[in-house]
């Protein structure tokens, strides 16, 4: 088989390698497609590596596939089931071994290119605004920013769940996917935010799903008494100031999670909630995959420029023929 490694100067190279042998519990799956993230780049670049024990050499977080081979024990899963799933590293492969449990259901409905644009996203944005930020139906949440793969999924999810999403963006322009996808109301990323959103709202949003940082200073007057800021990453810078009175006095809940240094019996645990909740979503059409554009699993470079320099709100996918 032939992966994608990453050079000593950080540019990648298409390389052979051995095909992996599944062990006890786990699967082996021929890759048909593999999701694209910022996470991807910034690996290559030597800025973030893959969690300890898992092969920093070979990018990629998620994928779409047909299981080929099975290890012991593996009782949930067989060959030629057709999965995807979110891992620590490693998905830029033609072959790739997991645990049986930590595969997702791709729904028969779906293509390959397009199941592959669906763990990291979703997965991710589900987690944010449910499973931490507790967000219910009728509540209002806010997405920072409501534009790139987990904005546009939290955006689908928390519409289709019965939530209602406001998103953020410098631009409002850049919201007009979002918008199709259930966004009740756009916001711009400036001082004026938060006197928007008491407007828009009455009492400010229950939950805030934020990918920008770092001026909570600001934000944080959009958030209601007692609600929830859940960070995924700081786009926009590592430090913040805050004021720790006006924090006290609005008692907010703040939290910051990860997706990829997770432990297998918490990828387990997510796969299970994907598989439960929403595959049933996707199968029947409520939720529907992100927009993507696709290259060839051989230029694998190509998507990562087009990452870098083109805006395009949706994912991006290798497709291996």
């Amino acid at each position: 088989m032939q992966a994608w490694r990453i050079q000593d100067d950080h540019t990648l190279k298409l390389d052979d390698a051995e095909a992996p042998e599944p062990g006890t519990g786990q699967v082996r799956i021929a890759v048909r497609a593999v999701g694209v993230n910022r996470a991807d780049i910034m690996q290559t670049q030597g800025l973030y590596p893959a969690p300890p024990g898992f092969d920093n050499s070979v990018p990629g977080l998620e994928y779409a596939g047909v299981i080929d081979a099975v290890g012991d024990g593996v009782m949930g899963r067989k060959v030629g089931d057709r999965v995807m799933g979110l891992i620590p590293s490693a998905a830029y492969s033609e072959q790739l071994v997991v645990h049986e449990r930590e595969t997702l259901t791709l729904p028969d409905e779906l293509d390959f290119a397009t199941g592959a644009t669906i763990p990291e996203a979703f997965l991710t944005a589900y987690r944010g605004l449910f499973l931490e930020g507790g967000l219910q139906p009728g509540q209002w949440c806010l997405i920072r920013p409501a534009t790139a793969g987990v904005g546009l999924a939290a955006t689908q999810l928390a519409s289709t769940l019965g939530a209602r999403p406001i998103g953020s963006s410098r631009d409002l322009a850049n919201l007009a996917t979002a918008r199709e996808m259930g966004l009740l109301e756009g916001v711009v990323e400036d001082d004026t935010l938060p006197e928007r959103i008491q407007a828009l709202t009455g009492d400010g949003v229950a939950v805030i799903l934020d990918m920008v940082g770092p001026d909570w200073k600001t934000v944080l007057k959009g958030l209601r008494i007692e609600g929830k800021l859940v960070m995924l990453s700081a786009l926009a810078g590592a430090t913040t100031e805050l004021n720790l009175r006006a924090l006290i006095a609005r008692r907010p809940t703040m939290m910051a999670m990860t997706m990829r240094s997770q432990p297998l019996e918490k990828r387990i645990a997510i796969a299970e909630v994907f598989n439960d909740r929403l595959a049933p979503l996707f199968a029947n059409g409520r939720l529907k995959p992100l927009p993507l554009v696709s290259f060839p699993f051989s230029d694998a470079p190509a998507a990562h420029t087009h990452m870098v320099e083109d805006n395009f709100s949706g994912k991006r996918v290798l497709v291996n023929d």
